[in-house]
């Protein structure tokens, strides 16, 4: 692992970098990004920084520094060998008083980069019970607020699934704690739209590009219909669904091995489409 803290390449990663006030600590008062590396390359580099962007101007952070914040990713791959890998990107509100309200220091911005396993092709969710609020200030924003998602996902875990699916305030089928959900119904490929409240996946555009599908907001119980469904995120690429609560499904099904296909194939071809 290595990790680049303000402009600074850390010569011990597990050294403390953060002030104790740093309102991204006390607060979560910040946004982020996980960049998938391939053979060394961050994939989709482009695209993951205009929603960085984008969340830091939905949370009213200051416009960050692209051009920094490539020097960061250039800095922490450097001689690190890493065939499949990922990169995290955190910006904050950076050092602030006890409380809500931001202080005038400047933001912070860490740049980590680490390898990883890949996750197997199929896996199992479960449904929790409490909803995405599609009309939240948060709504659709990469946010460090996650701790919504720890608690659903130790939830999840105890009924054996890896990912938590919400609902929105309306019903709908809106996305998982880290993870946007494609399903098929009379053979055609559907995903919630962003105005469900699920986040604007980097991958789930991917693959509306590269594949196709239709966005459309249905009540949770459409998948009682579906006869596939897979998860779409930086980390699972895309993963079947062979149980989703108590119900089993056939994982992965023919739609999800083609996309499956075009995606593994596509990546390679496209470093940052």
């Amino acid at each position: 692992m290595k990790a680049w803290v303000n402009g600074e390449l850390l010569a011990d990663a597990s050294a403390p970098a953060l002030v104790v006030t740093d309102h991204g600590v006390t607060v979560g008062d910040g946004v982020f990004e996980a960049i998938k590396v391939l053979d060394g390359q961050a994939f989709a580099v482009t695209r993951h920084l205009q929603r960085l962007q984008r969340s830091a101007a939905g949370l009213g952070l200051p416009e960050p520094d692209l051009d920094v914040v490539r020097r960061g990713i250039a800095a922490v791959l450097e001689g690190q060998a890493l065939p499949l890998g990922r990169i995290r990107i955190t910006y904050t509100g950076g050092p602030s008083p006890l409380g809500s309200n931001r202080g005038d220091a400047p933001p912070t911005l860490v740049v980590v980069a680490d390898s990883m396993g890949k996750w197997p092709v199929t896996t199992a969710v479960a449904t929790v019970p409490w909803p995405r609020n599609e009309r939240g200030a948060l709504a659709g924003l990469k946010t460090t607020s996650y701790a919504e998602n720890v608690v659903a996902l130790a939830h999840v875990a105890e009924k054996g699934a890896t990912e938590a699916i919400f609902a929105n305030l309306a019903g709908n089928l809106c996305e998982g704690t880290g993870s946007n959900v494609f399903y098929v119904v009379d053979g055609e490929l559907r995903t919630p739209t962003l105005e469900s409240g699920c986040l604007a996946g980097v991958t789930r555009k991917l693959v509306l590009e590269w594949y196709g599908g239709r966005e459309v907001d249905e009540p949770m119980d459409v998948i009682d219909r579906a006869s596939e469904v897979f998860l779409v995120s930086t980390t699972r690429d895309v993963q079947g669904v062979h149980r989703w609560d108590e119900r089993d499904l056939e994982s992965p099904g023919p739609v999800t091995r083609e996309a499956r296909e075009m995606w593994l194939r596509k990546e390679r071809e496209h470093i940052d489409p």
